[in-house]
């Protein structure tokens, strides 16, 4: 069982929490997640790690209540403790001086966006971040960002903070004007895939962190199994980081669908018993 020591709502619906996991945050590196259950009875889920704190002997988490299992984890408050936390988890993103890179982060994509910007900086690479949210009041970790970043671009899509539109149109006016080396995009599917295409032409090598469903995260079920290059790679230990010129998104978005009626169902039970 892990301890909360932190929680605090950054948007409508999108929570940080703070939890006592020395072993995890002493051994944490960037690109990695953990698997937690809220309670006995919950299913296991996967949340990237936004920071840790190897001297305190925390991690930091960043999740949207959308389902069941995020919404029963919403619940705990500070104190508390989620039953069962696993981690660290996946292969971690390899640091390198690649050069000037742009980080890409999309609404709960931005959290990671930060130890990866944060990480790669301190490798001497030229960081410029790109990070969007529908709305103004869902825009997130700007100032952290900021400060792991050389340069912060902020896009909502509705324009009521930053530049107005997508991240994919303001990486694409960046592309078009400066040589980038290497990009890394975290968010929804259909934003990875877009900004996969847009580099495809370009030769720049695209890293995109994929989210399937996902059970044992040990490489043991196969239930994360996702299509790069051809070949089946368990996001879990082979992952979660690929690269987005070979990941094919349509088989990603078909499975990441296969269990809606049933997430819908699981919810509405849920909130039936409290």
């Amino acid at each position: 069982m892990a301890k909360i020591t932190r929680k605090e709502f950054l948007a409508q619906d999108i929570v940080l929490l703070e939890i006592e996991a020395k072993r995890i945050a002493s051994n944490a590196q960037v690109g990695q997640f953990v698997v937690l259950m809220p309670y006995e009875t919950s299913e296991r889920i996967p949340i990237s790690l936004h920071n840790w704190d190897q001297i305190r002997g925390t991690i930091q988490i960043v999740f949207q209540i959308v389902g069941r299992t995020t919404s029963e984890l919403s619940t705990l408050d500070v104190g508390d403790y989620i039953y069962t936390l696993l981690g660290p988890l996946g292969k971690p993103l390899e640091l390198a001086e690649y050069g000037k890179v742009v980080c890409v982060g999309g609404g709960l994509g931005i959290p990671p966006i930060y130890n990866i910007a944060k990480g790669l900086k301190e490798k001497g690479n030229e960081v410029i971040s790109i990070i969007g949210a529908r709305t103004a009041s869902l825009l997130i970790l700007e100032e952290l960002i900021r400060e792991a970043s050389d340069e912060l671009i902020t896009c909502t899509d509705d324009g009521s903070y930053g530049r107005k539109g997508f991240v994919t149109e303001a990486l694409r006016d960046l592309l078009n004007t400066t040589k980038i080396d290497l990009v890394i995009a975290i968010g929804p599917v259909p934003m990875m895939e877009a900004v996969a295409n847009l580099t495809r032409p370009m030769g720049i090598k695209t890293i995109v962190s994929l989210n399937p469903i996902m059970l044992d995260a040990t490489g043991m079920c196969g239930v994360c199994r996702v299509k790069v290059g051809g070949q089946i790679k368990f996001a879990c230990v082979d992952g979660p980081k690929f690269d987005g010129h070979e990941v094919d998104f349509a088989d990603l978005r078909r499975r990441l669908a296969m269990y809606k009626e049933e997430e819908a169902k699981a919810l509405e039970e849920w909130k039936a018993r409290i």
